[in-house]
């Protein structure tokens, strides 16, 4: 039983968070499982985040009832396990190649469900039935890059369950560990939950909070800053055995690259902005997009120029062509945005039709920019996805101009598939926000795209032992921005890297090295989520620009299936479904905070600590054989040393850790769990090694 209890322990420790799920009863009367507890443990790699969210629900209902769980998962995030635990027994769900069961309990879901689990949740229905007043515990596993801006770095998880559950939860828990190559000159908490912990070293931070007997009415924010005079390259790698591999394309590496832009002077450009202003823009949605044109309108530049372009089932334009920016011309453009109204259909391709061929007397030499914004689906004109994407393409074509198109989604009803490949086909980049975000996200965006720092990015490696790289092909690169670019390697050798492109009318080249791994590095495990979810996204946008029916789509599907598959990531084409039993039985001492029989653990000290620690325990009864274990394990759950202890009799024990691996290595910043395994019972710790 001993050894059971300790697999437990190993999914128990699977590292990091994000959101609240629901066990769903009924979605249309709203009934769902109360939640009780909500565990929230984060381990973030500069941006990088390995997430599992951890719940625990309660059926108060007095008889055994179905459920289906639903998480509101980040749409950019991907999920990579799930666990559960129901009536006393821990499983593992499969991945199955068939599309999410996206039916729910009760038929069509209450409309507070529908907004509390935005566009892109995650659904699993629990197999067994949960009995009366029993406990059922989700874990969802993740992997998401956090977003940046200037050196600014965002944490936010939607703790705000009111639109679920007004009941107080047992406890909420927030435990927040980052590790940076850069200096992390600022951590704070910008929500206002009780912080019990906070403390930041420089290239080490972590954040505590709880919270008891209280409602969830609040997102948690936890925002960092890195050192802006640190920029440059950054790289992760491991190479990982092939005999652990589905496949035999070698290592994984992460880099994360932010050029200096500060020799930069200021490009000229050539800029449209499209409002849809149709009917369902009404209310604020039309209030922030007047505020977001105006915020644009008042920033160009001196040598800038521009023009508005505003839709419904009709076609406005501020002017005919593009104007230099003056003084004049902005308070015409002004006065203009501010007497767009919101009504009427949708018309997407008459507004292109108008604004790009505009661009038809720009060249080059300037940035040419389309921002496009929109809430809906194309209802009048061309509305068919495929052939109004293609429809826009021979319009940019025609221009015979670099245009960079970037798109904006507002709400669940924009149409995702086509904003993404309008984006993308264009040198752009798609975003999708809230109906209350647009003006805040469109303002940042804005000081990002005034300046580029590196366009048509170009990428080679020295010696070329390096493939299958993502993005394909690589974002533009603006001030603020950083490019997280995923790879696999053939040989661990030292490797230059180039960037090349244009900026400001001139060619720019960066060069940076990068050190390859010739190891399993096992705090980078993640890397290799990371890169499935970066080459099923790149195969995502080949298959949206077929005919889903022909045969190239066809094959493009089995391969995000088979990628999806292999490496545990889910897609649009998978699903997570009910596995099979861990064979592992709950042990109620692993979920309370009873002693052992044997010994009590009375922690270790320092903690956190650098680089050793001392793990103490006191010993009641003696042992036949007068031995004590202790497995210390990683963030992501994997075992990195065993230590033992003698124990010829009752008494206080201690016994040291130096931070090191099996093989000698020194140990990451981050958090770590000892396992104390004595006679017929079990105790668990959590250490945080800071450098």
């Amino acid at each position: 039983m001993k050894k059971l209890i300790f697999e437990i322990f190993q999914f128990v420790i699977i590292s990091s968070l994000f959101a609240n799920g629901v066990g769903i009863i009924d979605a249309s009367n709203e009934v769902y499982l109360p939640l009780l507890h909500s565990e929230v443990d984060v381990s973030v790699e500069s941006q990088i985040a390995v997430v599992t969210t951890t719940q625990t629900f309660h059926n108060d209902f007095g008889v055994d009832t179905a459920i289906k769980y639903a998480f509101p998962l980040p749409e950019e995030a991907s999920a990579t396990d799930l666990f559960w635990k129901i009536n006393g027994q821990w499983y593992q769900a499969n991945f199955n190649e068939i599309p999410q069961d996206t039916t729910l309990p009760g038929g069509t879901p209450a409309p507070n469900l529908v907004n509390y689990l935005g566009g892109t949740p995650v659904y699993f229905n629990v197999p067994d039935t949960l009995h009366a007043d029993s406990s059922l515990i989700v874990k969802l596993v993740y992997v998401q890059l956090l977003p940046y801006s200037f050196g600014n770095v965002d944490f936010e998880y939607p703790n705000d369950y009111h639109l679920i559950q007004n009941s107080f939860l047992d406890v909420q828990e927030l435990n927040f560990d980052l590790t940076s190559p850069r200096t992390i000159t600022d951590i704070q908490v910008l929500s206002t939950h009780p912080v019990t912990l906070l403390t930041n070293n420089g290239n080490s931070a972590q954040v505590q909070c709880q919270l008891l007997e209280a409602a969830a009415t609040e997102n948690y924010h936890i925002q960092y800053s890195l050192d802006l005079n640190q920029l440059g390259l950054f790289d992760y790698s491991t190479l990982i055995p092939d005999s652990l591999l589905p496949d035999t394309l070698g290592g994984f590496f992460t880099f994360i690259a932010e050029p200096d832009p500060s020799t930069a002077s200021v490009i000229k450009k050539v800029f449209t902005l499209i409002i849809d202003r149709s009917g369902s823009m009404s209310g604020n949605k039309i209030v922030q997009a007047r505020d977001a044109a105006t915020y644009v309108t008042n920033n160009l530049n001196n040598g800038d120029k521009f023009n508005i372009v505003d839709f419904a089932t009709d076609i406005s334009s501020f002017r005919n062509s593009h104007v230099p920016f003056t003084t004049q011309s902005r308070d015409s453009a002004l006065n203009y945005i501010s007497n767009l109204v919101a009504t009427g259909g949708t018309n997407i391709s008459g507004a292109f039709n108008v604004a790009v061929p505009q661009f038809s007397y720009a060249n080059d030499s300037t940035a040419n920019i389309i921002i496009f914004f929109t809430d809906g689906q194309p209802t009048s004109g061309i509305t068919n996805t495929q052939q109004l994407v293609a429809f826009v393409d021979t319009l940019i074509a025609q221009t015979e101009t670099n245009i960079f198109l970037f798109t904006f989604g507002i709400g669940t009803g924009a149409n995702q598939q086509l904003l993404t490949l309008l984006a993308n086909h264009n040198n752009g980049l798609s975003v999708f926000l809230g109906n209350d975000d647009l003006f805040t996200v469109i303002t940042e965006f804005y000081q990002k795209i005034r300046n580029p720092v590196l366009l048509n990015t170009q990428i080679s490696f020295n010696p070329p032992i390096i493939h299958e790289v993502y993005p394909d092909p690589l974002p533009n690169l603006y001030i603020g921005e950083q490019m997280i670019v995923c790879g696999r390697y053939l040989q661990p050798l030292p490797v230059t890297v180039t960037l090349e492109g244009q900026a400001f009318n001139q060619p720019v080249m960066h060069q940076y090295n990068m050190n390859l791994s010739d190891s399993n590095a096992t705090n980078y495990q993640f890397l290799t989520k990371l890169w499935a979810k970066r080459k099923i996204e790149y195969l995502l946008v080949l298959y949206y620009s077929l005919d889903p029916n022909s045969p190239e789509a066809e094959e493009i599907k089995t391969r995000i299936i088979d990628i999806s598959l292999t490496y545990g990531v889910l897609s649009p084409f998978t699903s997570f479904t009910g596995g099979g039993s861990t064979g592992i039985e709950e042990n109620e001492n692993l979920g309370d905070n009873s002693l052992p029989t044997e010994f009590e653990l009375l922690g270790n000290y320092p903690n956190p600590f650098n680089p050793q620690t001392t793990i103490k325990v006191k010993v009641y009864e003696a042992s036949p054989d007068g031995i004590m274990k202790i497995r210390i394990f990683n963030a992501l759950g994997q075992l990195i040393k065993i230590l033992e202890i003698k124990v010829p009799g009752p008494g206080v024990y201690e016994v040291l850790w130096d931070g090191k691996s099996f093989d000698g290595s020194l140990s990451a910043s981050g958090p770590y769990f000892y396992v104390v395994e004595y006679e017929n019972s079990i105790a668990v710790g959590r250490m945080m090694l800071i450098k």
